[in-house]
């Protein structure tokens, strides 16, 4: 079979919204069904010290308004919380509250079951191999393999 360069954009996109729907579908069954992925990925690059909208657009590859829209919707939902900064009391940095760190063991947890099904559909050898073929596709620097999808892209 050949395949065009749109089927493999294609093919990789509906992994993607595969992998978004059920970790959303997961998430919701263990008591999160106001979360989205996104908001999991935006919380880990926060943990890792994207403390503004400015950075967290930077970490996770989307505009400051889109960041600023992800922010609002976990400040609000108790997630993450504002707090001044110690050493500049009129900067205000956020934090991923204990909430928001209970939500993400949940994640992490919710993906690497995930993964484990991809591995049992088509072989943890071929599952590792196409992580690896993707990260020299996709470059190390766009994405920490520790930290999955910080640059899937934010929003609601």
């Amino acid at each position: 079979m050949n395949r065009t360069g749109a089927d493999l954009a294609l093919l990789l996109l509906a992994a993607y919204r595969q992998l978004v729907e059920d970790a959303t579908a997961e998430l919701a069954a263990r008591g999160y069904a106001d979360i989205r992925p996104v908001h999991d990925f935006a919380l880990r690059a926060i943990d890792a010290g994207a403390d503004t909208a400015s950075e967290l657009g930077r970490a996770t590859a989307v505009t400051k308004q889109a960041a600023a829209k992800t922010i609002a919707v976990l400040l609000e939902r108790g997630y993450a919380e504002r707090r001044t900064d110690e050493q500049d009391a009129r900067r205000k940095r956020l934090t991923v509250t204990p909430l928001g760190h209970r939500m993400l063991r949940e994640g992490e947890a919710v993906f690497d079951g995930l993964r484990a099904a991809w591995a049992n559909r088509i072989g943890a050898p071929e599952l590792g191999q196409l992580e690896r073929d993707l990260g020299v596709l996709a470059g190390d620097s766009r994405i920490s393999l520790e930290h999955p999808g910080w640059a899937a892209g934010a929003g609601e």
